[in-house]
């Protein structure tokens, strides 16, 4: 996993390699500069293209002065750097950068307080205002600067964190910010860059190894993770011979009424696609011919609406339930019989959550380490209305150590939360995929893996990432601009075998 730390953690990663590599700060800030200006260089090739650096007066100012010099010396022909000098304090890297910069024939403008910036005539600007240590929002002139950016409508590079954008922590709504095309950030990705609310800031971004020390940044035991494929090709566990389809376990999937019969037929392909030895779906009766001719290796549970059908709950190695299933007294009866009768952990997906969110007696027969796997507005009819993504990720660690679940929470980086605070964030998948019935495939997927006999924290942590890489694998530039679940579905085992090697 990739530890993904907050601001002071960022501060404590540096000094420590700054004390132990050793080097200096000046040359750990001159090591991030030029990975930054690698990266820059290998995307923004046309050196004719008037470039110019907007700096601070601090560490990321320092970063923005050293990126001004190193581009003049990639030949770059037309580099200008504006300073702006808000406060008479300064850093110490900054003004060694400065003093360097000052050997060069870059132009330098410097803005005082209430001055207005110069015209701008260059398409590219770098942001190198302010970096990580921000913590409250922009006001006076930066704020006016960040605007005047932004009023701009060039091609916005920002180093390491957009001006006026929180690495970690709440984003108000109003908050005003450098919006910026591209975002090269140092050694790992900023927790809020994995957070819809930054998506009005950043359209994308690449993290630049910096050589920060690996093994100190792992000491610090950040709860928040974001997980990498050599992670998931560690869990991932090969068939082996002589197995036979009761070493792989029984998946039951409880969902479908007659008008959603698509949800219930999706979730029981995944299941059965992505591994489960036996895959049987508890569907109404009306939908047996659909069942049977979408794919006849699935097992069917038949059920009327007039009574719970006698089943026993048990026999089954996992059992994934919600998708498609309603939200009328049947349901609600089915599902009160599933949490009373069966001990081990469930998948609780769609409207077996609705149900969870009205009768809020089923939290006490949740059975631990469950699986819930809401998108924002579940999450919200679950826990409160939240006002950001922020808030939603802190009430999810807090609901995740209470009643002792696993949190799923969908989302560009779907978030998983386990009941101990870990926050791994996905890292895989793509707007292709933006289609009615993904979730249900999802808990397809995770139910399965849960009969494999993989923990709800694997589960979860597989059963997102094979799902978004399956998604990847057929989104991949020349191949398909909208991508369907039965198709993320049906790619599955290709793309478990391609992680299994």
């Amino acid at each position: 996993m990739l530890p993904l730390l907050t601001s002071p953690q960022i501060r404590e990663a540096d000094a420590y390699t700054i004390a132990n590599e050793p080097i200096s700060p000046v040359d750990l800030m001159e090591r991030a500069s030029r990975a930054f200006v690698s990266w820059f260089c290998n995307h923004f090739p046309d050196k004719k293209n008037g470039i110019t650096v907007y700096c601070g007066t601090g560490n990321n100012g320092g970063d923005g002065l050293a990126i001004a010099r190193m581009l003049n010396e990639h030949a770059y022909k037309s580099i200008s750097v504006v300073i702006a000098r808000f406060s008479d304090r300064a850093s110490d890297d900054f003004n060694a950068n400065l003093k360097r910069l000052q050997q060069s024939s870059i132009p330098v403008t410097e803005l005082k307080p209430g001055e207005n910036p110069p015209d701008e005539n260059s398409p590219v600007i770098i942001d190198a205002l302010l970096g990580t240590g921000l913590n409250k929002p922009l006001e006076g002139d930066f704020k006016r600067l960040a605007n005047y950016i932004n009023s701009l409508q060039r091609t916005v590079v920002a180093v390491d964190v957009p001006t006026g954008l929180f690495s970690e922590g709440e984003i108000p709504a109003d908050a005003v910010a450098v919006k910026a095309d591209l975002v090269i950030t140092f050694q790992q990705p900023k927790i809020n860059f994995l957070l819809p609310d930054s998506a009005r800031y950043i359209d994308c971004w690449e993290a630049v190894n910096i050589g920060i020390e690996e093994n100190f940044v792992r000491s610090l035991n950040s709860p928040y993770q974001a997980v990498e494929d050599k992670d998931v090709r560690k869990m991932l566990k090969p068939r082996h011979r002589f197995s036979n389809k009761g070493t792989y376990g029984h998946a039951l999937i409880v969902a479908g009424q007659e008008e959603t019969m698509g949800a219930a037929l999706l979730s029981a392909s995944a299941c059965a696609y992505s591994g489960s030895g036996l895959t049987t779906a508890c569907i109404p009766k009306s939908g047996l011919t659909a069942l049977n001719a979408s794919m006849p290796e699935l097992m069917a549970i038949p059920r009327n609406s007039a009574e719970v059908p006698a089943i026993e709950w048990d026999k089954f190695s996992a059992i994934g339930v919600g998708p498609g299933l309603g939200k009328g007294e049947d349901a609600k009866a089915l599902l009160a019989d599933i949490l009373t009768n069966y001990e081990q952990p469930v998948v609780l997906d769609a409207d077996a959550l609705n149900l969870l969110s009205a009768n809020r007696e089923f939290w006490l027969e949740l059975p631990e380490n469950s699986i819930l796997t809401p998108h924002m507005k579940e999450f919200d009819r679950l826990f409160g209305e939240h006002k950001s993504w922020w808030t939603r990720v802190q009430t999810g660690i807090e609901k995740a150590k209470e009643y002792k679940v696993n949190i799923l929470l969908k989302n560009d980086y779907t978030i998983i939360i386990s009941p101990d605070g870990k926050v791994y964030f996905n890292t895989t998948s793509n707007p292709a995929m933006a289609s009615g019935g993904m979730g249900d495939v999802l808990t397809g997927i995770i139910t399965s893996l849960l009969a494999q006999k993989y923990s709800p924290e694997e589960a979860c942590v597989i059963g997102a990432y094979i799902h978004g890489k399956a998604g990847d694998e057929l989104a991949l530039p020349g191949r398909l601009n909208v991508v369907l679940p039965s198709q993320v579905a049906a790619r599955l085992p290709l793309t478990m075998a391609k992680l299994m090697t």
